[in-house]
Formats: C-alpha cells, sequence, structure tokens
C-alpha cells in the first residue's frame, strides 16, 4: 500500500503520522503542499494535525486552498482513500470532502490529553479492525475540535452509520459526542483524535496502531 503524508506550512504530526504508516507496512511518499500532483499509485492521501498556516482565518481555509487541494480532491472523487487528522479534518470539511465544520471548543481552551472513544462502526477500511462499542484510548489537541452540522446533517450522519467514533467524555462540545465521520462512500474519515500519537507501547497505549493496520490490511486485500 502506498500512501503520501502532506506537509503545509505549520503541520506538525506528518512525520509521527508517516512513521505510524511505515510501521502499518506502507511505502510512505512525503508531498509538500505546493506540489500539483500526487505520486503516482499512490492508495491513500495523510492530510495532518498541526497549525497549517498558523491557523489563520478558519481552521484549515487555506491548506484547502494549496495546490495540492485539486489532486486531493480528484483523489477523493475517483474513490481513494483520504484521512485527515485534527487539522487535517479541518482541512478536509474545509475543502468539501466532509459535512460540518470545526468550531472553537466549547470551554474555549487549548485541549491536549488522551481522551476515551467509543468506535460507533467498523464498517470502513479505517475501523474494521476494531470491534463495534469498543472503547480506546487516543489523545487529542486541539482548540478547534467542536464538531458542529446542523440537524439534517446529524441525521443523516448518523442514520447511514457514517460516525466512526464518538467521545465517552466530550471534551470539546462536538453535537452528538462526534469525534470522527466518514464521507459517504466510506473512503474519507476525519477525525480530531491522533492515532499517530498511539501507534507504538512507548506512546503509552497502541490502540491507535489498530486504524493503520485495519487501512493497509484492507487494501492490500483489495
Amino acid at each position: 500500500m502506498k500512501a503520501a503524508v502532506l506537509t503545509f506550512p505549520g503541520s506538525n504530526c506528518d512525520r509521527d503520522l508517516a512513521v505510524a504508516f511505515e510501521q502499518a507496512g506502507a511505502e510512505v511518499h512525503r508531498v509538500w503542499h505546493k506540489d500539483t500532483e500526487l505520486p503516482q499509485g499512490v492508495d491513500v492521501v495523510a492530510v495532518p494535525g498541526g497549525f497549517s498556516f498558523g491557523d489563520y482565518l478558519r481552521c484549515g481555509a487555506i491548506a484547502a486552498q494549496s495546490p495540492i487541494g485539486a489532486a486531493v480532491r480528484a483523489h477523493a472523487a475517483r474513490g481513494g482513500y483520504v484521512l485527515g487528522i485534527c487539522n487535517g479534518f479541518q482541512v478536509l470539511a474545509e475543502m468539501g470532502l466532509l459535512p460540518g465544520a470545526l468550531m472553537r471548543n466549547a470551554g474555549l481552551k487549548f485541549i491536549c490529553k488522551t481522551v476515551e472513544l467509543e468506535v460507533t462502526t467498523t464498517n470502513s477500511a479505517f475501523t474494521s479492525g476494531y470491534t463495534k462499542g469498543q472503547r480506546v484510548m487516543i489523545p487529542v489537541a486541539h482548540h478547534d475540535g467542536n464538531y458542529t452540522a446542523d440537524a439534517e446533517t446529524l441525521a443523516r450522519l448518523q442514520g447511514e452509520d457514517r460516525v466512526a467514533f464518538t467521545y465517552c467524555d466530550n471534551p470539546n462540545g462536538s453535537a452528538a459526542s462526534i469525534a470522527g465521520i466518514l464521507s459517504e462512500n466510506r473512503r474519507v474519515l476525519g477525525m480530531m483524535p491522533h492515532p499517530e500519537r498511539a501507534s507504538e507501547a512507548a506512546h503509552g497505549g497502541t490502540d491507535g496502531s489498530v486504524l493503520f493496520r485495519s487501512l493497509t490490511g484492507a487494501l492490500a486485500l483489495a
């Protein structure tokens, strides 16, 4: 499996994300935001956390307009896999690849801690290695992680089994305690918690490694 990890000015989790994919057996290519094409044969594009362009304007809004953005949209349109974590989730929402928006945390403070999540669906290449209802411990680190969408969108996400993860103790006020969502074709995942920071024992837990192994395993069988 071939993964492309993007880097924007202000990204700070791109190396961690690349390492998590490599440990899961993926061939990783690093892609700069000013590139206009993805490497040939890429299976999944990964958009990392951090503070792209300093989070000016709206989180992820400037990154969504970077030259590489058109290639990411085209990759998603032809059925390619895309993973956006934290700031990456914000970027995917700004690109229109996922519905809703990530707003300021309800407590108006930056949150940096390990939280408990519930795996809400296993019907995706990202989550198939978990069991439905499983509780996992994954770190969060964000100031604008409050997932917000209108009632119709929330009902559609829940009705179509597209909520991937929920918070067990909602730390940021997200609607319906949503921590991660899937696109209609289930090939785009955006999540605020950082699975790449829970991918080896030295991190204090390995619950996040399951996501990367699930994805590489699913693509190996495709």
